[in-house]
C-alpha cells in the first residue's frame, strides 16, 4: 500500500471494554470513539490489535451486548471507504465472522506481514509468542479447541457470557493482566520473538498488543519493535505517517 500525502495508518490494541464494570469501561469507550473520530479525518487505514472487548463470542445468532458506540462508529469509518484491519487477541479469540459480515473489518488471528510506502511491519496481538508465556499457551490449545467450543455454545448466552466475564476480570492466567514494568530486553518476550524473526527476514516494524506497555525498542538493523500499549491506563497508539512510526498519548478529555 503507498499511504496517500497528507495520510495516516493508526494502530491500537487492549482497550478491554467491560472491564472492570459497565461504568468505568463507558468512560473509556467515549474517549476511544472520540479518537476514532479523530483518526478518521486523515486514516489511510486503522489497526486494531485485538482486546477491544474484555470478552467476546459469538453464538450463531447473538453477540455480547453493548458497545454500540464503538461498533457503529467502527461501521461508519468503513463505510467511508477506510480499511479498517482487526488481529483476535486473548480476550476476543472467538471472533466468527461478525466483524467481516457486519462491518466489513478482515479479521486475523495470527501475525500479518504488511508493506507501506516500501516499509515492512509485521503485525499481531502478540498472545503466546515467544519463548515464555508457557501457561497461556496451554490455556489457548484448550480455548480454541472446537470441542471446548462447541460444549461452550450450549450455555445460555446469559450464562456463558457471565461467567466468561467473570473469570476474564478474576483470573490473572486468563485476563493476561501483568505488573507494568518493563522487565529487560532478554525477559520481554515479544522483543525476544522479534529478534527471532528479524534474524529469518527483515521488517522495519515489530507492531504488538497483549503486553500493556508502551514500548519503543530499537532492534538494530534500522528495525524497531513497538508495543502499543493500552486504552486503560495509558491511552497510547501508534501512528506511521508514510516515513516512520512512532507512539503517541491520545490526551484529549473530549467524549464522543
Amino acid at each position: 500500500m503507498e499511504i496517500p500525502h497528507g495520510k495516516k495508518i493508526y494502530f491500537a490494541s487492549d482497550n478491554h471494554l467491560g472491564a472492570p464494570n459497565r461504568e468505568e469501561s463507558a468512560k473509556r469507550e467515549l474517549k476511544f470513539v472520540a479518537w476514532l473520530e479523530e483518526a478518521k479525518k486523515d486514516a489511510a487505514a486503522i489497526f486494531l490489535l485485538g482486546d477491544l472487548f474484555d470478552f467476546w463470542f459469538e453464538y450463531k445468532s447473538v453477540v455480547p451486548k453493548g458497545f454500540i458506540r464503538t461498533l457503529g462508529k467502527l461501521a461508519e469509518i468503513t463505510d467511508a471507504g477506510i480499511p479498517v484491519y482487526y488481529f483476535v487477541g486473548n480476550h476476543d479469540l472467538w471472533m466468527d465472522g461478525y466483524f467481516e459480515e457486519e462491518l466489513n473489518i478482515p479479521v486475523y488471528h495470527e501475525p500479518q506481514t504488511f508493506e507501506f510506502n516500501g516499509k515492512k511491519f509485521l503485525i499481531g496481538h502478540g498472545d503466546g509468542l515467544g519463548p515464555g508465556d508457557l501457561g497461556y499457551k496451554r490455556m489457548k490449545k484448550v480455548f480454541t479447541n472446537p470441542v471446548a467450543k462447541w460444549f461452550f455454545r450450549w450455555l445460555h448466552p446469559d450464562l456463558g457470557v457471565r461467567l466468561a466475564q467473570y473469570l476474564s476480570v478474576k483470573n490473572k492466567l486468563i485476563s493476561g493482566d501483568e505488573d507494568v514494568t518493563f522487565l529487560g530486553e532478554d525477559n520481554e518476550w515479544l522483543v525476544q520473538y522479534s529478534k527471532r524473526k528479524l534474524a529469518e527476514e527483515h521488517c522495519d516494524y515489530f507492531v504488538f498488543g497483549h503486553r500493556h506497555l508502551p514500548m519503543e525498542i530499537d532492534l538494530g538493523q534500522g528495525a524497531t519493535y513497538i508495543n502499543l500499549g493500552d486504552w486503560i491506563g495509558f491511552y497510547t497508539y501508534g501512528e506511521f505517517d508514510g516515513t516512520s512510526m512512532h507512539l503517541k498519548t491520545y490526551q484529549k478529555e473530549k467524549e464522543a
